[in-house]
């Protein structure tokens, strides 16, 4: 059943961003790189503002429900809430280097890979 939550969540995440895309552009003539910082940031204060919740007791969520909005609505949302959380899972863990590390990789590494990927597939 957590495999449809996070099929049916993603598809949900996905047209979000599709739309937050379509706004962007219009309000603002592109979406490079406006729409992709909306969605990452909205995503991330969606991601900790459930935490929060959730590490409250306010918000009791069963595995289903909660694979349904974080990996599918968030995760089809963005992908960099998912950086996010575990940094900030690493943080509360008491792991700043590891958390720091983890922040260099994702960001740095996947832009170096990206790079280093597009010139690949340009030759």
């Amino acid at each position: 059943m957590s495999w449809l939550m996070v099929a049916v969540g993603g598809a949900l995440g996905s047209l979000a961003r599709y739309g937050v895309n379509l706004a962007v552009s219009r309000a603002a003539g592109s979406p490079v790189p406006y729409a992709t910082a909306v969605v990452n940031v909205a995503g991330c204060a969606a991601a900790g503002l459930l935490l929060g919740i959730l590490a409250s007791g306010r918000l009791p969520l069963t595995p289903e429900p909660r694979a349904l909005v974080f990996s599918g609505v968030l995760g089809g949302f963005t992908t960099f809430s998912g950086v996010g959380i575990d940094t900030l899972t690493l943080v509360q863990q008491g792991r700043a280097l590891a958390a720091a590390t983890n922040v260099a990789l994702q960001i740095g590494g996947g832009l170096a890979m990206l790079a280093a990927a597009y010139e690949l597939g340009r030759r």
